[in-house]
Formats: structure tokens, sequence, C-alpha cells
């Protein structure tokens, strides 16, 4: 029996994972967490000694950095989201099992994105 043709990874496989996405939780809630710091963070960076003619630029370009920031957290907290649903998965056995073909996704595939619910099959349809 290969490996495509199980249903569904071993216990051990699965424990495998759960340390891959705890890891990946752990470094995701850091960054998170220095995002948050930087945006929510409005001590003024130093913008006074600069020429006046630069500091308008300068603000307009924090402004930007803010923005850039909360969509980068944003995007981290759906990160955070989907691992920690891939977690829910690990502990009723569903993980690793692409939601489309029932069909389980590739060892590889989930050590590189461990909250895929698409393998790499059904990925290319879409």
């Amino acid at each position: 029996m290969s490996g495509e043709d199980k249903l569904k990874y071993s216990d051990e496989d699965l424990q495998e994972f759960k340390a891959i996405i705890d890891k990946k939780i752990a470094r995701a809630q850091e960054d998170l967490a220095l995002l948050e710091a930087s945006y929510k963070n409005d001590a003024n960076n130093g913008t006074d000694d600069t020429s006046p003619t630069f500091k308008s630029f300068d603000e307009g370009s924090d402004v930007m950095n803010k923005e850039a920031n909360v969509q980068l957290a944003i995007r981290q907290e759906k990160f955070i989201r989907d691992l920690k649903n891939a977690l829910l998965r690990i502990e009723n056995k569903t993980y690793g099992i692409c939601r489309v073909t029932g069909k389980l996704i590739q060892k590889e595939r989930l050590k590189l994105v461990p909250h895929a619910t698409l393998s790499i099959e059904a990925k290319r349809k879409q």
C-alpha cells in the first residue's frame, strides 16, 4: 500500500505536523506582536531633526508604513487562525485530507504549508 492509498495520516505523522504547526504559530504570534507594536506605537520616529522639506514626505510614508503593517497584521491573524484550524483537524484526525479530492495531501506540501486543505491536484484545478 503506497502513501497515496492511505486514507489518513498516522498518529505519529500527526504529532510531527502538530510540532511544525505549534512552532509556526509561536513565530507568527511573535511577528504579529511586533507588527501591532509598530503601528500602535505613535512615538514620532525622530522626524523632528529632519529638514521641513522632507517632513511631509516622512509623515506620508509613516502613514503608508502603518497601513502596510496593519495589512500584514491582518494577514498574520488569518495565518494564525488557519494554523489553529489545522490543529483542530489534527485533533479530529481529518488533517491532511484534501477537501476536494478526499485524498491525502502530500507530506512535503504539508511540511511547507501545514495549514493546506487542498492537494496540489485540487489547487491546480482552481
